[in-house]
């Protein structure tokens, strides 16, 4: 929703994941909310505090909110809940629909949400890391396989 918990973590978790796999030059990827109250601000300190305890920083990172050229300049826009999943198809042009999916429905075929750690404690944020790193994982396996596959 703000981009600074969930997203922010999940855009970390997924580039260190291409840069594991060597796909980094070959997909472009960021992170932005459904709405606008943190633009500018740095991800909520938990969510920077999470990922670093994994070897990932995120600190540099900046809330930002989507853009109606999002909708063109990716081909695949994740939303964490299905709440912002609706928000997103709402703003969306309907010839962009189909490029808006949830996360763990998308990555895992499971269709829930990532809960948002906001009010709750640490231990929140190290449970939505696990599932954003297990369906990133999954991600970038379909990516690689998709970007390897002989074009013809």
């Amino acid at each position: 929703m703000g981009n600074i918990c969930r997203s922010p973590l999940a855009e970390g978790i997924f580039r260190k994941g291409l840069a594991d796999a060597g796909l980094e030059a070959e997909v472009e990827t960021d992170s932005a909310g459904t709405g606008n109250w943190h633009a500018g601000d740095a991800p909520d300190i938990r969510s920077i505090e999470t990922a670093t305890g994994h070897g990932i920083d995120i600190s540099l990172q900046r809330a930002r909110q989507i853009e109606p050229a999002d909708y063109d300049r990716f081909d695949l826009v994740l939303a964490m809940d299905r709440s912002n999943e609706a928000t997103l198809k709402a703003r969306a042009p309907s010839s962009r629909h189909g490029r808006i999916h949830l996360f763990l429905d998308h990555t895992l075929g499971r269709r829930d949400d990532v809960p948002d750690p906001y009010y709750g404690g640490v231990d929140g944020f190290e449970n939505v890391y696990e599932l954003l790193r297990e369906g990133c994982q999954s991600l970038v396996a379909k990516l690689g396989a998709e970007l390897r596959q002989p074009s013809g």
